[in-house]
C-alpha cells in the first residue's frame, strides 16, 4: 500500500506537469497569433520564457530563502537531538547531510529548501522543537528530507515559474488583443472564409487569455498538494512509523498560527500552511487539508 501510494503520487505529478506545459504552449500560441503572426513562434517563445523563469528561480541561493524566513544555521552542539534526527533521516534516505536551521517562532512548523540534495537545508521552528516528541520530530524531519530526496523543491519551483510565465504571457496577449482584432478584421474583409477563421482564432485566444492563468494556478496547487502527500508517505517509508507522522500532523493542526509575515513562495515550502485564514482562502493554499493527509496515512 505504501509503495503504491508513492508511485501513484509520482504519476499524478508528472501528469500535472504535462498539463502545465500544454497550458504554456496554449498561451504561447495565443501570443504568437495575436502579436507575432506566427503560432509556432509564440509557442517557442513561451517555452524559452518559461525555461528562463525556472532556471533563475531554481538557482536562487538557499541563504536567501533562510534569510527571508529569519532562520539561523545551527551546529550539533546547539540542538543535539534535532541535529541527530536530521542526520539519521538523511542517512536512511541516502542523501548528503543537509544544513540545519532554526526559526525563532512559537508556531510549530518546518520546511526544506535547495534545488538538489547537495545544496539542501532544513529548518524547524522553536515551536515545533518544543512541541514534538522524538518520534514526531523524526516524522517531520523524514517529511522534509523526503522533499529533498524527491527533488520536490525543484518541481515546485518549476511549477511556480511556469505559472508566472503563463500569467505574463496572458498580460502581453491581453494588451494586444483589441488591436489585433481591429487590424485582422480590416485585412480579411475581402475573404469571408479568412475572416471567419480569424474570428475563431481570436475567440480561442481570448479564452486562453482569460482561463489559462487560472488553470495554471490550479495545476500548481495540485502539484504542490501531491508532493505533500508524497512526502508524508515517504516519511513513513523512512521511519516505518505512520503513527508518528499522524501524531505530528495532529499537533500541527492544533498549533498556533505564525505571527510573522510569510510570503506565498515561503508558505509553499512549509510542512503546514503557516497562515490561518478563511475557508475560502484555504481553497487556494498549496497544502492539502491535514485531516485528508491523516486519512491517507491511516489507509497504509
Amino acid at each position: 500500500m505504501l509503495f503504491d501510494q508513492i508511485a501513484s503520487n509520482k504519476r499524478r505529478t508528472w501528469v500535472l506537469l504535462f498539463v502545465f506545459f500544454l497550458l504554456l504552449a496554449l498561451m504561447g500560441a495565443a501570443v504568437g497569433y495575436l502579436w507575432l503572426g506566427n503560432v509556432w513562434g509564440g509557442v517557442l517563445t513561451a517555452f524559452i520564457i518559461g525555461g528562463i523563469y525556472a532556471l533563475s528561480m531554481i538557482f536562487q541561493a538557499t541563504e536567501m530563502v533562510m534569510y527571508m524566513n529569519g532562520a539561523q544555521e545551527i551546529q550539533e552542539k546547539d540542538y543535539p537531538d534535532y541535529y541527530h534526527i536530521v542526520e539519521d533521516m538523511a542517512l536512511v534516505a541516502q542523501i548528503p547531510m543537509p544544513r540545519v536551521y532554526v526559526v525563532q517562532d512559537p508556531s510549530p512548523n518546518a520546511f526544506a529548501t535547495g534545488s538538489n540534495p547537495k545544496n539542501a537545508a532544513v529548518a524547524a521552528t522553536t515551536g515545533l522543537l518544543n512541541m514534538m516528541n522524538r518520534q514526531e520530530l523524526e516524522a517531520v524531519m523524514g517529511h522534509e528530507v523526503s522533499h529533498i530526496r524527491n527533488y520536490d523543491i525543484r518541481i515546485s519551483t518549476i511549477a511556480v515559474a511556469l505559472t508566472s510565465a503563463v500569467t505574463m504571457l496572458s498580460n502581453i496577449a491581453g494588451r494586444n488583443l483589441w488591436y489585433s482584432m481591429g487590424g485582422r478584421r480590416r485585412s480579411s474583409s475581402d475573404e469571408n472564409q479568412q475572416g471567419a477563421a480569424n474570428v475563431i482564432f481570436l475567440l480561442l485566444s481570448l479564452l486562453a487569455i482569460v482561463l489559462a492563468p487560472l488553470a495554471a494556478t490550479l495545476v500548481q496547487l495540485a502539484i504542490s498538494r501531491q508532493r505533500e502527500f508524497l512526502a508524508d508517505a515517504s516519511s513513513v517509508e523512512l521511519t516505518r512509523n505512520p503513527k508518528g507522522m499522524i501524531s505530528a500532523l495532529q499537533k500541527l493542526e492544533g498549533g498556533p498560527a505564525s505571527k510573522r509575515p510569510v510570503d506565498d513562495a515561503s508558505a509553499a515550502l512549509y510542512i503546514n500552511e503557516p497562515r490561518k485564514t478563511s475557508s475560502l482562502q484555504r481553497l487556494f493554499y498549496t497544502h492539502p487539508p491535514i485531516p485528508e493527509r491523516i486519512a491517507r496515512l491511516e489507509e497504509m
